[in-house]
């Protein structure tokens, strides 16, 4: 079974973690710590994606440059470039683009509009969890048409 990326963000679409590009660093790390999240998306007011905001983003833009966490717009600091993928795509088709991009979160957009993010530890859960079904399918055809040992 192929599971999508919508069948994957299930309850949490549309339950995004967002700041204004005005906002501080020191607003998305409360945020982060506050949720438990690596990252946070950057929109504007249009609900349009700007950047994302990571903990790698802290480590090497502000606290390896010096800035002040309560000063710094996000703006200033966050990752422009953003990898993002649709929600029909498949869960290894993600897991390919973030192992090759070396990301760890990843925006998941309809056309302009952004329906959440998934990080690497979603997926990784819901390929373990693939694995795992596969495998009992598996091992129940096997002993359903073995049957087991016979004594004669």
């Amino acid at each position: 079974m192929r599971r999508t990326i919508r069948q994957l963000l299930g309850n949490r679409a549309g339950s995004l973690h967002a700041l204004g590009p005005n906002q501080t660093v020191s607003d998305a790390v409360a945020l982060m710590n506050r949720t438990n999240i690596g990252a946070v998306l950057v929109m504007n007011p249009e609900q349009e994606l700007l950047g994302v905001f990571t903990e790698r983003d802290v480590l090497r833009r502000v606290l390896e440059n010096r800035l002040d966490p309560d000063t710094t717009s996000l703006e200033a600091v966050m990752t422009r470039e953003v990898y993002w993928i649709a929600p029909e795509n498949a869960v290894d088709d993600a897991m390919a683009l973030v192992s090759e991009r070396n990301i760890r979160h990843l925006p998941v957009m309809d056309g302009a509009k952004v329906l959440g993010m998934i990080s690497v530890r979603d997926l990784t859960a819901a390929v373990v969890e693939d694995r795992e079904l596969e495998l009992a399918e598996l091992t129940s055809y096997m002993h359903g048409s073995y049957g087991g040992p016979t004594h004669i």
